[in-house]
């Protein structure tokens, strides 16, 4: 009887080592490139939500370091952040990772190296809260444009105007009031995590909002 009961722990542990490992299969692997997108709860998060419709306000780029993921983020300042860490800041944890469609051909080593020394001229920026296309400040869309533009040639997202968004609610009239008075400029050039989502260069690879 007890030989039996051993023999039935052993195949039931080795049938779950079975499943789990198929399953950690079939998710994929992030690769540097990819882009993570999350909802936070900030005052200036929920109004980019409302201004762009979107349940994303913030997004940033993975970089496996060491086979570690990191996530190359525009806050304050720009920085590199563990993936796990980055992930508990977000609404319940929840997050999505799209990838080019062709990244295999497109991000080559040459390209992720590009990209890399990018992202490495913007560490340290100040988080710019005025949305203004410079270099000297950088919101988190911001980066992920401009390293994907620059690096790779590939425009990943639709480049908008202030004054594309909806700015009717009172959440946005707030903040525009806070950061502009009444001097909004309304022509400057922007780019939205939710643009940078919709991209069809894009595919997702996982997502945590299902």
């Amino acid at each position: 009887m007890k030989r039996t009961l051993t023999a039935l722990l052993v195949i039931f542990v080795v049938g779950l080592a079975i499943v789990l490992y198929a399953f950690k299969e079939d998710t994929p692997r992030l690769r540097s490139g990819d882009v993570i997108f999350q909802t936070s709860m900030s005052r200036q998060c929920q109004a980019v939500r409302l201004a762009t419709h979107s349940i994303f306000s913030h997004c940033g780029m993975i970089w496996i370091k060491d086979d570690k993921p990191y996530v190359l983020e525009a806050v304050q300042p720009v920085k590199i952040t563990l993936l796990d860490e980055w992930i508990r800041h977000g609404e319940g944890k929840k997050y999505v990772v799209r990838r080019l469609k062709n990244a295999d051909s497109i991000l080559t080593p040459a390209v992720l190296q590009k990209m890399q020394a990018e992202g490495k001229k913007m560490l340290g920026k100040s988080y710019d809260g005025y949305f203004e296309w410079s270099d000297d400040q950088i919101y988190c869309s911001e980066l992920v444009w401009k390293i994907y533009k620059r690096a790779a040639g590939i425009e990943v997202g639709k480049l908008q105007r202030i004054k594309d968004f909806d700015l009717s609610s009172e959440p946005v009239k707030q903040i525009i009031r806070e950061r502009y008075g009444d001097k909004l400029p309304e022509n400057e050039i922007v780019i939205s995590p939710q643009s940078i989502y919709e991209s069809s260069l894009f595919v997702t690879v996982r997502s945590k909002y299902d």
